[in-house]
């Protein structure tokens, strides 16, 4: 994997093998990013679920001003560790290591996101679920994007769509608040 945009363009991100977990293939993610690219110029970045961290990176490589990395797998925060360090990341970031009902609740009243990135584990089936704490708790600013990655099934969502695309066995739906 590689940054595909950016400050940060044609750097190699460290990605990990664990079952169940799958990499955004670079043209996947220069096609979202093209997507949204008006919108990531000094934003606030949620990236839930953020395995590598390759979504968010790239977000900061963009231009936003920030960015929350969340996992709770200790293999990938590792990784994403390793990745902030090595491309010498120099935008704020926080990296949180908790269950993502835990994060979601506790940054509920404190802070509002422009970009908020959403690729659960497909087998675990969180998609519906994040969304859900996500809009209860108020985390996404009017004009902000929910950007989702799955493999199937319904997004249940009370946002405009603005895009959807297919890419082989993966979906990108992106949402407007």
């Amino acid at each position: 994997m590689r940054v595909i945009s950016g400050k940060y363009k044609g750097l190699e991100i460290k990605g990990y093998d664990i079952t169940g977990t799958r990499p955004t293939m670079d043209r996947v993610k220069e096609s979202l990013f093209a997507s949204i690219q008006r919108n990531v110029k000094n934003s606030v970045c949620l990236d839930l679920f953020s395995g590598s961290g390759s979504l968010g990176i790239e977000a900061l490589s963009m231009g936003a001003s920030s960015c929350y990395f969340v996992d709770n797998n200790p293999i990938v925060i590792k990784t994403l560790k390793d990745n902030l360090k090595k491309l010498n990341i120099k935008e704020e970031y926080h990296l949180l290591s908790n269950d993502y009902k835990i994060i979601l609740k506790d940054l509920s009243g404190k802070i509002k996101f422009d970009l908020i990135f959403l690729d659960p584990p497909y087998h675990l089936n969180f998609m519906n679920d994040s969304i859900k704490r996500i809009m209860d708790y108020d985390l996404l600013n009017d004009g902000g994007l929910l950007i989702c990655e799955y493999e199937e099934g319904i997004i249940e969502c009370n946002l405009t769509l603005i895009k959807s695309k297919k890419y082989g066995s993966k979906n990108i739906s992106i949402y407007q608040k």
